[in-house]
């Protein structure tokens, strides 16, 4: 990756620190591409990024922390991921990182499995994680990073985001910013419905969107910037 890219995605961080770190709206909860019904048209129109919203987990490989390449489709085929994309310079990243160690381990006996992807140099992510103590697999890459990002469908990649699945493979949200607590525990209560039958893909995004819609305003405390 060389340094015009990572200064561009620290600006783009830093973009999204500056507004709160949340931007979960219609257009980017509900993938068009995998909905059976059409969906409502959103009263603030940019349906773009969720347009490209992949159906589900695109194929790709990347380095893990001891630098065998993985498969999201592959090496966890079956369980449902939370995959979280990072990067060791971003303020609201670091600051998610507890919160995605707590939920590895709350949710391990449920199928549920949290990977880290860093959009960052190797030997940085590498002595963060070790005196971070991540708990959960990391994949780790620069561009190859950026363009697994892009087979996701998230071009303008403003750190972090974290995409969610059923254990089938197919992509029920994308979470744009900041991970909260209640956030997570919203999202993966309608994947766990999906993964038990007792929603589809389209229903869970409908359940999500209502659910984050009726969480309290995020207050802007905290760090600000994006590094």
């Amino acid at each position: 990756m060389n340094s015009r890219t990572l200064i561009t995605i620290a600006a783009l961080a830093g973009i999204a620190g500056a507004a709160g770190y949340y931007f979960v709206v219609k257009p980017r909860t509900v993938a068009p591409a995998v909905v059976e019904a059409p969906a409502p048209a959103p009263e603030a129109a940019e349906p773009a990024p969720a347009s490209k919203l992949a159906a589900v987990i695109p194929e790709f490989k990347l380095a893990d922390q001891d630098g065998a390449m993985r498969s999201l489709r592959d090496d966890w085929k079956g369980k449902a991921l939370i995959v979280n994309f990072w990067a060791t310079w971003c303020a609201p990243c670091r600051r998610e990182i507890p919160l995605l160690n707590k939920l590895a381990a709350d949710h391990a006996g449920e199928n549920f499995q949290v990977i880290g992807v860093a959009i960052d140099f190797r030997d940085k992510v590498l002595a963060y994680a070790k005196e971070t103590k991540i708990d959960y697999p990391l994949l780790i890459g620069e561009q190859d990073a950026l363009d697994a990002a892009a087979a996701f469908g998230v071009d303008a990649v403003g750190m972090p985001f974290t995409i969610f699945t059923d254990t089938s493979g197919r992509v029920i949200a994308l979470h744009m910013g900041e991970l909260t607590a209640d956030e997570a525990n919203i999202i993966l209560a309608a994947v766990r419905n999906v993964n038990e039958g007792r929603l589809d893909p389209a229903q869970a995004r409908t359940a999500i969107t209502a659910a984050l819609a009726a969480l309290p305003p995020k207050s802007n405390s905290g760090e600000k910037s994006g590094g």
